[in-house]
């Protein structure tokens, strides 16, 4: 189960990165460009992402997966918004996590 988590986060890095870091380091450069280095990124985000589904399934429904995807990508996103992006974040993204947190406990509730 650890390493479903581990390998998630690890497909997420190279996610946010491929979908949102074109934004600060191509924003000058034409769209094909930005579109084939987000594609080459996002080649490792799914050697990370399948893997870490197949190995999950094991032990996870598939809404269980999902959920755990998704607190993962709000947690990686947070951290690149503040560190690398440099924005501040808002209340609206503690309200955000407490909705994922509420999310959590549902799909794992018995």
């Amino acid at each position: 189960m650890l390493k479903t988590v581990g390998l998630l986060f690890l497909s997420n890095l190279f996610m946010t990165y491929a979908w949102y870091g074109h934004l600060k380091t191509l924003g000058t450069k034409p769209f094909w460009i930005a579109i084939l280095a987000s594609w080459g990124i996002a080649f490792f985000e799914y050697c990370f992402q399948v893997p870490a589904n197949r190995i999950g399934y094991q032990y996870f429904s598939l809404a269980q997966l999902k959920i755990i995807q998704e607190v993962i990508t709000m947690l990686v996103f947070s951290l690149f918004a503040i560190f690398f992006m440099k924005e501040e974040l808002n209340k609206n993204f503690l309200y955000a996590s407490f909705c994922l947190i509420g999310a959590v406990y549902f799909i794992f509730r018995k």
